[in-house]
């Protein structure tokens, strides 16, 4: 399988199985609209024959042999070596990363909050150091053989119950040498509370934070507001500076929510970066397609332009000397992901948990609330291994559609979550999601071939 397109001013065609990426002429970009596994000579001469009143023969024979040699070379139309291998059908894994729901309560009630605007539909509730100890205990135990092992404190909004996060952080390292793991911390936090303590604290334990931003103030203040209706710009664009310039090289990213109110969000992205922040992720918002600030098909061509002029203004900073890391733009031609993870994405529900206040386990932090997907709880040491194993098969080669896709080494099939939401099942791919997914791909790639 191939996929070609043109994208300022290249011809690229990716070849889907090896990964291999070609920036070619305009005879082989055409030629490639005939060819396929087939190079017997009767097919050579009709390719011949179908391009001739646009190219010199001597010029199509030329670059015919050309895909001929990247064909022999497996790099054009090479084939999945991977499918028929008998561990796809389900990859059942040690979990590796947890998701703990520090707190179901939050300062800000942004409109479009997938949680409830904080409680997750489950009554606004703060976690316990004896249920954050349990969950430590539960993560080190069904991590198997693994020894980096992540935690993202998460919420509604953790630093609301940061006394308890450093304890969870203490009795995690101390466990550390006893079990032969190594914990890597994550917050995510919308800035409100940060203080130049907790500030100092985040930049020494956690080896990355995830700062709630939307970009210009009257993009973020219209959805990101308090209980009174105000914004909270102002209060935390000056914190996360202060967090960002005393962080040294560790990591960080700014990450942000678009909806239909800023489909220019490339100029959210750009004002971030003009703030100082260059680690940047600005999402699609995935909502139901009634609310008014919901991203529709029909508004496709404008998000895929914006991404266009995303994508021309980086290469034109990156040209300069300047640096800017868009999270969708990110990808490794070269040593990307293993295969398997590249199969199976996050590992929602099998390398991947989340816990609740209440000791809870769901598949990941979108599915908290949602009684029919409860995994079982820390307190009476219950875990649902059936679920876990139908996570398991939640890879590429099982969701639907999704084995036909040029993309499918990439997106891994979407967010297990919000296929379940808006299509129905986790084996569904989000469309809409799908689509967007490729278009950021195309220009990842493009990307990489402008700076080349």
């Amino acid at each position: 399988m191939i996929h070609k397109y043109k994208l300022n001013g290249y011809n690229i065609v990716m070849d889907v199985n090896s990964g291999a990426v070609h920036i070619v002429d305009d005879i082989a970009y055409d030629l490639l609209d005939y060819l396929d596994e087939d190079f017997s000579e009767q097919n050579r001469e009709d390719i011949i024959g179908k391009l001739s009143s646009k190219y010199k023969k001597g010029e199509i024979e030329e670059s015919y042999n050309e895909m001929i040699d990247l064909y022999k070379s497996g790099l054009l139309f090479s084939k999945d070596k991977v499918q028929n291998s008998p561990k796809i059908k389900y990859i059942d894994s040690p979990i590796k990363s947890m998701c703990i729901n520090i707190a179901h309560d939050c300062n800000l009630r942004c409109e479009y909050c997938f949680a409830a605007k904080g409680d997750f539909g489950c009554g606004r509730v703060l976690m316990s150091e004896e249920t954050g100890k349990k969950a430590i205990d539960f993560l080190i135990k069904h991590s198997g053989k693994r020894r980096n092992l992540e935690v993202d404190f998460f919420g509604g909004e953790p630093l609301m119950n940061f006394e308890v996060v450093k304890k969870i952080v203490d009795y995690a390292r101390s466990k550390e040498k006893e079990h032969n793991k190594n914990f890597r911390f994550t917050i995510t936090t919308n800035g409100i509370l940060l203080t130049d303590d907790k500030i100092e604290y985040i930049n020494k334990e956690m080896s990355n934070v995830v700062l709630s931003l939307d970009g210009r103030k009257e993009v973020n203040d219209r959805l990101r507001i308090f209980t009174n209706g105000k914004g909270s710009y102002d209060m935390i664009v000056p914190k996360y500076k202060k967090l960002v310039e005393t962080r040294g090289d560790k990591d960080y990213y700014v990450r942000g929510t678009f909806t239909k109110h800023n489909l220019d969000f490339s100029e959210d992205v750009m004002h971030m970066y003009e703030l100082g922040f260059d680690q940047i992720s600005i999402e699609p918002v995935v909502s139901d397609e009634k609310l008014d600030y919901s991203i529709k098909e029909e508004d496709l061509p404008k998000v895929f332009e914006e991404y266009d002029k995303l994508s021309k203004k980086i290469i034109d900073l990156k040209k300069k000397g300047s640096h800017i890391n868009f999270f969708h733009f990110m990808i490794d031609l070269d040593n990307g992901p293993c295969a398997i993870k590249r199969l199976k994405g996050c590992g929602c529900g099998n390398e991947y948990v989340a816990v609740t206040p209440q000791g809870d386990i769901y598949p990941c932090h979108q599915f908290v609330g949602k009684d029919e997907w409860k995994m079982g709880n820390l307190n009476d040491e219950t875990f649902d291994g059936d679920m876990k194993k139908s996570f398991s098969k939640a890879n590429v080669y099982n969701k639907n559609g999704c084995n036909d896709c040029w993309a499918k080494f990439y997106c891994s099939g979407g967010c297990n979550a919000n296929n379940q939401e808006y299509e129905g099942d986790i084996m569904n791919p989000h469309k809409i999601a799908c689509e967007l997914q490729r278009k950021r791909l195309e220009c990842a790639i493009m990307i990489k071939a402008a700076l080349n």
